[in-house]
């Protein structure tokens, strides 16, 4: 009888043991239990580096836990990518992503690693648009003046970019292939100096984000002529769209992505998500990027990801088409 009561008491603990197990393993694998790590692929003090500190900054409110910016500039982000890439699939470390997480596979070969099979998008966080500026000696008031002068006067505009690859040259090969006007590229070592020349006369038209024009278009030191997003800019709702202006199909952004590694259980992607995605519906988030020009999107992984392929398979075909290369 005792050896009975026993076996039933040891097969009672066995079965509880056996309910209880999962939930404490559940407990001890919560997520996020440790410091999360975001990768910002550029220097301290960009627009990509401010957005990513303030989302990463309402993530740790929201869940108690460390974000831990790791700023990996070098390489048109390929150096903090290939970090990423090459980090464990735990959703411990992620990365802001921007625009030219699409065009480096077009223009880099050699990048140790590869974008599509070894990152994974977890959220499409937002956009700035771009503005079509000319320095005010240029006799246009619209677009389709612009176009018509360059037309007159093949090789006779310039416009400038803050180096081949970015989204100036990329607005700028753009225009030349849709308009089918002959515009010289004057590439410049970063945006700075090329507005600075672009104010002062020496090229005749730049593709700039919103954000750093709108001051200069505010004095009249710029002429500003139409937005590069779909929709008008928030912060400057008088300028027209590039499609409105005379362009259908016009579309260049300044964007940001929240990248993970490839391989991140589905349902931890799933959590970084819905933060993220919180996080851009947050007031506080609003208030203090919003006047900055930035459009939020938010989103699935899956609407990222589509967005993403997209984005490598449109700017291919430009690449393709007008020899545009980023060396």
């Amino acid at each position: 009888m005792k050896q009975s009561r026993r076996t039933i008491l040891c097969s009672i603990a066995m079965v509880l043991a056996g309910v209880l197990a999962p939930s404490a393993f559940a407990q001890s694998a919560k997520f996020p239990s440790r410091p999360i790590k975001l990768i910002v692929p550029v220097p301290p003090g960009s627009g990509t580096d401010l957005i990513a500190r303030t989302l990463g900054q309402k993530i740790s409110e929201y869940t108690s836990i460390p974000v831990v910016i790791e700023n990996r500039g070098g390489a048109s982000a390929a150096i903090g990518t290939d970090l990423l890439a090459k980090s464990a699939p735990d959703g411990y470390t992620m990365m802001m992503g921007y625009t030219v997480h699409a065009t480096n596979p077009i223009f880099n070969t050699k990048l140790p690693y590869d974008t599509l099979k070894d990152t994974a998008p977890i959220s499409y966080v937002c956009y700035i648009p771009l503005v079509l500026d000319v320095h005010p000696s240029v006799p246009v008031n619209s677009v389709q003046e612009l176009i018509a002068l360059a037309k007159a006067k093949p090789g006779g505009l310039s416009y400038a970019s803050g180096g081949a690859g970015a989204g100036a040259h990329l607005s700028g090969e753009l225009f030349r292939l849709m308009t089918k006007t002959d515009i010289v590229h004057v590439p410049y070592k970063g945006n700075a100096p090329a507005v600075a020349d672009l104010l002062g006369g020496q090229v005749h038209m730049m593709f700039d984000i919103i954000t750093t024009s709108l001051p200069h278009i505010r004095s009249g030191k710029l002429k500003a002529l139409a937005v590069t997003s779909t929709k008008r800019s928030s912060i400057a709702p008088e300028l027209p769209t590039m499609v409105e202006a005379g362009l259908p199909g016009f579309e260049t952004l300044g964007w940001y992505m929240m990248i993970a590694p490839a391989g991140v259980p589905k349902d931890i992607m799933t959590t970084l998500n819905a933060l993220i995605n919180r996080a851009i519906k947050d007031p506080d988030v609003g208030t203090k990027l919003s006047a900055q020009g930035v459009e939020w999107v938010g989103g699935t992984p899956e609407q990222a990801d589509a967005f993403l392929r997209a984005e490598i398979v449109r700017w291919t075909k430009i690449a393709k088409e007008t020899g545009m290369k980023a060396d």
